[in-house]
């Protein structure tokens, strides 16, 4: 069973920047594309980003496209969600999920998940 830890949330004022990273406590990920989800208060699960198992593809939202940076480290097994130029409007809770095959976009196709970590952001 692959459980995925997040790590990294936390306060920040708008304009401001945070790193969140997953990482499994259990068997390697590496061979699983990662995806970074949010959900907000009232609000659905919301795709941010995906990349696939080996790195070389990337996919983004469109509302933080230039702005978020997925990245993954096969040999730590964590994947990073480097989140710049923060708005109000990314508040949520985000979480971390694996695939076992592609690298899709939509919540359903995930195989597990994190607990999700906590991004507040000040206006």
């Amino acid at each position: 069973q692959v459980q995925l830890v997040e790590s990294g949330g936390g306060f920040v004022q708008a304009g401001g920047s945070l790193r969140l990273s997953c990482g499994p406590s259990g068997r390697t990920f590496s061979r699983y594309a990662m995806g970074w989800f949010r959900q907000a208060p009232g609000k659905e699960r919301e795709f941010v980003a995906a990349i696939s198992w080996g790195g070389a593809s990337t996919y983004y939202a469109d509302s933080v496209k230039g702005r978020f940076t997925i990245s993954r480290d096969n040999a730590k097994n964590t994947v990073y969600l480097q989140m710049n130029s923060l708005k109000p409007e990314d508040t949520a809770v985000y979480y971390c999920a694996a695939a076992v095959s592609g690298t899709p976009r939509y919540p359903g196709a995930y195989d597990y998940w994190g607990q999700g970590t906590q991004v507040t952001v000040s206006s």
